[in-house]
C-alpha cells in the first residue's frame, strides 16, 4: 500500500485549521467582507496559540515528527500571519508606492522572523526540548491580535487617520519582528 508523505495525527490539526481559516479569510477580504476576514485572522491566531501545546502533549513524537511540526507551523504562519494580514491591509488602503513598500517590508520581515525561529528552535530542540520560555523579537502571530484592534479603530477615527495608522502599524510590527529583544511568553 502506498503511503502519503508527511505526518498525520492530532498534533497538526490546529495548524491546518489556522491555515484553512486564513485562506477563507483571504476570500472574504477579496470580496470586501473585512469583518469576516479579521475574524478569520483572529481565529488563526487562537489556533496557533494552542498548536504547540497540543503537539507537545504527544510524548512519543519522533525527531522527524517534531521537525515536521516546526516546519509546518512556520510555513503556515507565513501565509496566516505574513501574507494574509498584508493582503488585508492592502485591500483596506495601504497602497501607492509607500504602501507597497510597507507591505513588502512587512512580508519580508515576517519570513525572516520565521526562518530565524526555525533555526533557533531546531538547535534548541536538540539540546533542551520542551517549551521555550521567551521569544526573540515580536512573534508573527501577534498580528492576529494587533490588526483586529487596529481594524476596529476605523469605526471611531476619521478615514485618513485610520489609513495613516494602518501604514504605521504594519511597518512597526514588521520592524518588531526582526528587532532582537527578549519577550516573555
Amino acid at each position: 500500500m502506498k503511503r502519503f508523505i508527511g505526518f498525520y495525527d492530532y498534533t497538526v490539526i490546529l495548524t491546518y485549521l489556522s491555515l484553512i481559516s486564513s485562506v477563507l479569510g483571504m476570500t472574504q477580504a477579496i470580496h470586501g467582507d473585512y469583518k469576516a476576514a479579521i475574524f478569520c485572522l483572529a481565529f488563526s491566531g487562537i489556533c496557533d496559540a494552542f498548536d504547540g501545546r497540543v503537539a507537545r502533549s504527544k510524548k512519543n513524537r519522533t525527531d522527524d515528527e517534531k521537525a515536521f511540526g516546526i516546519q509546518l507551523d512556520s510555513l503556515c504562519d507565513v501565509i496566516c500571519f505574513g501574507v494574509f494580514p498584508a493582503m488585508i491591509c492592502y485591500l483596506l488602503g495601504v497602497r501607492g508606492t509607500l504602501g507597497l513598500i510597507i507591505v513588502f517590508f512587512y512580508c519580508v520581515c515576517a519570513v525572516i522572523r520565521l526562518a530565524f525561529f526555525n533555526v533557533l528552535e531546531a538547535k534548541r530542540q536538540q539540546t533542551e526540548g520542551g517549551c521555550n520560555k521567551t521569544y526573540r523579537g515580536l512573534p508573527v502571530t501577534s498580528i492576529a491580535f494587533i490588526l483586529p484592534l487596529t481594524f476596529w479603530l476605523q469605526f471611531i477615527l476619521p478615514e485618513m487617520v485610520f489609513l495613516v495608522l494602518l501604514h504605521v502599524v504594519l511597518a512597526l510590527v514588521g520592524f518588531l519582528f526582526v528587532l532582537d529583544f527578549p519577550l516573555r511568553k
